[in-house]
């Protein structure tokens, strides 16, 4: 456990890979002198869930409430356990595809004895996101809108960019004053309104890219993998792949770029960035949170894309 600050806490869950960085980050914090909030409990690692507990006990005080920011594999699935254990309510999104016992909606304030909770709409990186606002510190919890670390994947058919990206928008309009943001992973943002404008900026710069390389010539999306993240990981190309084509679908959506099937077979090299073998890369659960993110559970077709 870590303090971050005079009433929040983090627990790291024991889950580090490619997409989940050094684990998912699930926060405990203080709604009155004897009462806690979780939120994000993590991946179902009973090992975790022990640490939940542990940490509550530490700080004498009960686990009353849990919020989940959305219902990837790991974020979410530690709330029943954790439930159980705790007899706590799970509050998260109404398109929450797993057991809530309260739909929270955008706007709402979740009031406690000694802490107000914002709940912020927040779709793009998945289409059941929340963030959460800690009035009393000005404090995001943004799970996987923004990391402190590195971009968040934002994958077709779950994820959308030009959501994610109105996403950002709005929080720098509504909340670019907030002291700190804790993101699902990563470490603390001391600096939310820059980390922000980074986000923003960091889309706007990737698009302009793949526009610039399909005003050259059309492109698949292997072919703009290659020559856009030529010197990012090779392993990390499937997930670039997803990104573009989040991008492409956006530009397509507004008449800007048009899809031409391709009348072959992906080569081994196309089909392993469109389609890849996500064991090749990481353990069953780091893979299954892949699969999830990158919604690689769909396959893709090799699609020529050119400027309409």
């Amino acid at each position: 456990m870590v303090a971050l600050s005079g009433r929040v806490e983090r627990v790291r869950a024991p889950n580090p890979s490619p997409m989940t960085l050094t684990g998912t980050n699930t926060y405990l914090v203080r709604t009155s002198g004897d009462s806690l909030l979780v939120i994000d409990p993590g991946p179902s690692i009973e090992t975790h869930v022990d640490a939940i507990l542990a940490a509550a006990d530490e700080i004498g005080a009960k686990i009353r409430t849990i919020l989940v920011t959305h219902g990837h594999p790991d974020h979410a699935p530690a709330a029943a356990p954790l439930a159980r254990r705790t007899g706590a309510p799970v509050w998260a999104h109404a398109y929450a595809t797993f057991p809530v016992d309260r739909s929270l909606e955008d706007r709402e304030v979740l009031e406690f004895e000694d802490a107000t909770i914002g709940v912020v709409d927040a779709p793009g990186h998945a289409l059941d996101h929340l963030v959460f606002v800690l009035a009393q510190e000005q404090a995001l919890f943004t799970g996987d809108v923004v990391l402190g670390t590195g971009t968040v994947v934002v994958a077709p058919p779950g994820g959308a960019m030009r959501p994610y990206q109105r996403t950002l928008q709005r929080l720098l309009t509504e909340h670019g004053d907030s002291n700190v943001i804790y993101g699902g992973h990563g470490e603390r943002i001391d600096a939310p309104r820059a980390k922000l404008v980074e986000y923003i900026e960091h889309r706007k710069m990737r698009e302009r890219q793949i526009v610039g390389e399909l005003e050259k010539d059309p492109a698949t999306i292997p072919r703009l993998v290659e020559k856009i993240y030529v010197d990012v990981d090779r392993r990390l190309w499937p997930a670039a792949a997803r990104q573009i084509l989040a991008y492409l679908l956006a530009l397509e959506e507004e008449n800007r770029v048009i899809p031409r099937i391709v009348p072959r077979k992906p080569s081994a090299e196309e089909a392993a960035i469109l389609d890849p073998n996500l064991q090749r890369i990481a353990d069953p659960e780091a893979a299954a949170v892949a699969r999830e993110e990158l919604g690689t559970s769909v396959e893709l077709p090799l699609v020529e894309y050119r400027i309409a």
